[in-house]
């Protein structure tokens, strides 16, 4: 085999940045490979990208014998540490991604990570796991591959972190506007094509916090050291500013493409004929504004979960999932999730010094006891 060309495993390939993953194979596909696919409860999907892409190897959460010919069912973990694939693609939503991204660290693999809640919930375990094991973590989601990218080539550390939020559909939104929020109004985000649990976050805000806590992980910054500002145009993707008080920023269109190829390419770029570019001419201001903490809670929430450490990130995001679920099933309103969340939270005593048995045990709990607090069952 051409040894230039990347061999892929691709886990979470139904959803959102699976999907957009597998369109990088096909435009480019004389640089990579598709050696495995995972994926939950979309087997109908899951059985046409097996027979698009030829794996040898193939996850499903709700069948284990698929008539997928020659492509052999193997284990989410055994997946994630399979010796076949050179890169590691973790795009499983919420915590389910967890044991993976540590099988994948401990096979000291390259893992490209669009899985923030596994960082969120057991940061300091994973990257303990990839430092020992001479890893990598190559970030996907937009705002950390920008500061990734920002970060390229210094040698300083950043005297400050400026991750940007599109602040979603509800910007402007009244107290009593957000009472009446729709599932389908949180689902028409005005920048970004998502899956459904990540649009979700990013009308409540709970990504942003989400996503501090994962850049504080990456990073290696204080929590302090982290910003977040309104960005409605989503071109300045995040921003680092340094001691001497230069800022760089990584900019580009709001196309979740960019970063997956960043992540699949690195550290070189290639053209992309389906990439478009900027359009400088009619670009004319880019706009800033801290976030309103009163009006999207689920951020203050996050960043004082981040604060108490230990059990706390994983209970938030556990809770979260949860309430996102409800929501989206309209049993609960939309301003119901931060006050489920910060229930949940409020209910939890945190173990400053968990191991993952314990933070497994803390995101079960914290699912639960969301689920009795809104009146029914998961």
């Amino acid at each position: 085999m051409d040894t230039a060309v990347k061999r892929l495993a691709v886990l979470g390939s139904t959803g959102s940045i699976g999907r957009q993953t597998l369109d990088i194979v096909r435009t480019l596909p004389e640089h990579f490979r598709v050696v495995a696919l995972a994926a939950g409860s979309n087997t109908s999907l899951l059985l046409e990208q097996i027979k698009e892409f030829g794996p040898g190897h193939y996850y499903s959460s709700s069948e284990k014998k698929l008539d997928a010919g020659d492509c052999k069912f193997m284990s989410l973990e055994e997946m994630a540490a399979c010796a076949d694939a050179d890169i590691v693609v973790i795009a499983t939503s919420g915590t389910s991604g967890l044991e993976a991204v540590l099988a994948a660290a401990r096979a000291g693999k390259r893992i490209a990570l669009a899985n923030k809640e596994s960082l969120v919930a057991a940061g300091e375990i994973i990257t303990a796991e990839v430092k020992a094991h001479n890893a990598e973590i190559l970030p996907v989601d937009s705002e950390h591959s920008a500061v990734w990218q920002c970060l390229n080539g210094e040698t300083s550390r950043p005297r400050r972190i400026i991750l940007t939020a599109s602040g979603g559909p509800f910007l402007d939104y009244t107290q009593a506007q957000l009472e009446a929020v729709t599932v389908e109004q949180a689902l028409a985000h005005p920048s970004w094509q998502m899956g459904k649990k990540v649009t979700i976050d990013s009308a409540t805000l709970m990504n942003k916090g989400l996503e501090v806590i994962e850049a504080h992980w990456l990073f290696d910054i204080p929590v302090a050291d982290i910003t977040v500002l309104v960005h409605p145009g989503s071109i300045v993707h995040s921003m680092v500013e340094f001691a001497d008080g230069s800022v760089k920023a990584q900019m580009g269109r709001p196309d979740m493409r960019l970063p997956i190829q960043y992540a699949l390419t690195y550290p070189e770029r290639i053209a992309n004929p389906g990439f478009s570019f900027i359009d400088w001419h009619g670009l004319s201001m880019l706009s800033f504004e801290p976030p309103d903490m009163e009006r999207f809670h689920c951020l203050r929430l996050a960043i004082d979960a981040a604060e108490e450490g230990g059990t706390s990130p994983a209970v938030l995001c556990a809770a979260d999932e949860a309430a996102v679920e409800l929501f989206i099933a309209e049993r609960i309103k939309f301003i119901d999730i931060p006050r489920l969340v910060e229930t949940v939270l409020d209910e939890h005593v945190s173990n400053l010094r968990p191991d993952i048995e314990d933070i497994i045990a803390a995101g079960t709990w914290a699912r639960d006891t969301l689920f009795a607090l809104a009146g029914g069952s998961d």
